[in-house]
């Protein structure tokens, strides 16, 4: 009887556990909705590069956790494994190295979107703006990371 109730839960799948996130991106605009269906309430649409936590996947469709902690439903067609983050702070300082002191090379403003290029120092992340400027910026200035 056991067994069937885990055969029950295969189809839905966990991508994430408590601690850890699966990251992704919008891929093209992308309506959010209340449910795993087409058929389900519109809640919002989502931009292009836009990043999400992906939660759990079931059936071609993907639930996404946004930085403001909201649950939603989008196709998993709409995601793309491209990594982006969104500057969470008023200005994000983008810096020459991963280090406090080191010289700015540029701000971004609370929303902008930033590519996530790889991991730097511990609390760092290297990013790079859509006009080619790269660079690190702390974790906690940003989401998605």
């Amino acid at each position: 009887m056991r067994s069937g109730a885990i055969l029950l839960a295969l189809p839905l799948l966990v991508l994430a556990g408590e601690a850890a996130a699966q990251f992704r991106s919008v891929a093209e605009p992308a309506v959010a909705y209340d449910a795993p269906s087409e058929r389900g309430k519109k809640l919002f649409v989502l931009s292009r590069g836009y990043p999400v936590d992906a939660v759990v996947a079931l059936e071609g469709w993907v639930r996404v956790r946004d930085p403001a902690g909201e649950l939603a439903w989008l196709p998993a067609k709409a995601l793309s494994d491209r990594r982006t983050v969104v500057v969470t702070a008023a200005a994000a300082m983008v810096r020459e190295r991963p280090e406090e002191d080191a010289p700015v090379i540029f701000q971004a403003a609370n929303g902008v979107i930033l590519d996530y290029a790889e991991p730097g120092a511990p609390g760092w992340i290297r990013v790079r703006h859509r006009d080619g400027q790269a660079g690190f910026v702390r974790i906690s200035q940003v989401w998605g990371g």
